[in-house]
């Protein structure tokens, strides 16, 4: 299924691109898709393309961009024909199914502090609630926020749980949080908002690697409960 697509100028050198208004794997292939048909054609003007859950912004060179441009022909006029074309192109490419990536847990305790309270809000125990989050394969649709952190759509939606109304200044890094029907690793330690319910041993950011992201848009990624035994033995055994 191919989105019909909207746009609006930001600023002088950047154009949003919207492809819907909700969180979908539909919409996320469309997105894949697109970057793919863009990172073909590689246009001199082009300098980065950012991706979100339902949009892109693409920013260009504005002097390079208007070198382009057909007399008469406004920079936005000409940003837009040569969208759409690449847009009326995805659809017909190969699937973008991403790694499928098994991320290891240790639910609730000191490791995951809010989810007695993601249980609570959502009428359920805790061990629903964890059977719940392990159950599900979720996607990652962007990275942002800080270095390595993957916002992912598809985790059960009887266990969301809104964000915390006062974030906390620190959260360790590894955590795993809900926010909304979304879930998350912090990659490191910042001030957050979202409900802890677990962390995992796994590093998501690894600033001396190529790439330093563990994660990228497009994985699929399934959580495995583990003992907090084999989470303090877990690297040793990476």
């Amino acid at each position: 299924m191919t989105h019909t697509i909207s746009f609006q100028p930001l600023g002088d050198s950047a154009l949003f691109i919207r492809f819907g208004d909700e969180i979908s794997p539909s919409i996320h292939e469309n997105i894949q898709q697109f970057i793919q048909k863009f990172q073909v054609t590689q246009p001199e003007w082009l300098v980065e393309i950012v991706p979100a859950y339902t949009s892109i912004c693409v920013h260009f060179d504005l002097l390079k961009v208007a070198s382009c441009t057909y007399y008469g022909q406004s920079i936005t006029e000409f940003l837009e024909q040569y969208i759409q074309e690449i847009h009326q192109n995805i659809g017909k490419s190969n699937s973008t199914d991403g790694r499928l990536i098994e991320v290891p847990v240790v639910y609730g305790g000191a490791f995951g502090p809010d989810l007695s309270y993601v249980a609570q809000y959502n009428g359920m125990t805790e061990e629903e609630v964890i059977r719940l989050h392990t159950s599900s394969e979720c996607l990652v649709h962007m990275l942002g926020f800080s270095p390595g952190f993957a916002f992912m759509g598809g985790m059960n939606p009887t266990i969301g749980t809104p964000r915390k109304e006062i974030p906390r200044l620190a959260i360790p890094a590894g955590s795993v949080g809900i926010a909304g029907e979304q879930t998350g690793v912090y990659p490191v330690e910042t001030p957050g908002g979202w409900q802890i319910i677990g962390r995992t041993p796994q590093p998501f950011f690894m600033p001396n690697q190529l790439p330093p992201t563990y994660l990228q848009a497009g994985d699929r990624i399934r959580f495995v409960a583990i003992s907090e035994e084999e989470f303090s033995t877990w690297g040793a055994k990476s």
